[in-house]
């Protein structure tokens, strides 16, 4: 990937072990480029000063001296900030600074990415983005919005159904769907589809790329809605 395209970031933390799992995740993630790590809030702002802006800051809340809350508000140009700690209990703080999201340690890389595609999603320096980063077992998946068709429950999992193949990664349904753009809607307690695809509405079932997905009773009027009918 050309490195104009990737989101810049670095890592504030006071704990090496956890500078360590990000550092890893980052190298994980094609997307992400760390520019720096560093063990407190005066170390990154010594750093943000005397280089190039920052895409994306991960920010652990609790350290020493200085928050990482505060540490975020006493910034001019703020970057967008995943807000990372150990303690749940500032989790609405975070979110009071427009935090795009909140990791609890110790952190998985599926959540992981889950924070990443919103940053994806809200940054404001390119266009929207229009592809989600998946992972599947050891494997990640860069997957297009107009390649998705389907997107269904299955348990801690979702399938994500594609013209050719189907993903299964790990996340909650309603975490995954909130990633995706308006063409999506929700059709069922279990099935979210691409309105895009829709090939034939009968009855309560929608075909859509060779799935006959049922219609919920209680998401049927939003589905006419969103199909003017």
């Amino acid at each position: 990937m050309n490195n104009q395209n990737r989101i810049t970031c670095i890592i504030v933390d006071d704990e090496l072990s956890s500078q360590k799992v990000l550092q890893h995740f980052v190298s994980e993630t094609e997307v992400l480029e760390l520019k720096q790590t560093c063990s407190n809030a005066a170390e990154a702002f010594k750093y943000l000063q005397l280089n190039s802006a920052v895409d994306l800051l991960f920010l652990d809340i609790n350290m020493p001296k200085q928050t990482g809350l505060d540490f975020y508000k006493s910034l001019q140009h703020p970057p967008a900030v995943i807000f990372t700690t150990a303690y749940p209990q500032y989790a609405v703080e975070g979110f009071e600074v427009n935090a795009t999201d909140y990791l609890l340690k110790p952190i998985a890389y599926e959540r992981f990415l889950t924070a990443i595609n919103k940053v994806l999603n809200e940054k404001a320096l390119q266009p929207k983005q229009d592809f989600l980063i998946l992972k599947e077992n050891k494997a990640l998946h860069k997957v297009f919005f107009s390649d998705i068709a389907v997107i269904e429950a299955f348990g801690d999992y979702v399938k994500v159904h594609l013209a050719d193949k189907t993903i299964v990664t790990h996340s909650t349904f309603s975490g995954f769907i909130e990633q995706l753009p308006t063409h999506f809607i929700r059709v069922h307690k279990s099935f979210s589809i691409n309105l895009n695809k829709m090939e034939q509405l009968s009855g309560n079932q929608i075909q859509i790329s060779g799935h006959k997905i049922p219609i919920g009773q209680t998401y049927k009027s939003k589905v006419l809605k969103a199909l003017d009918l």
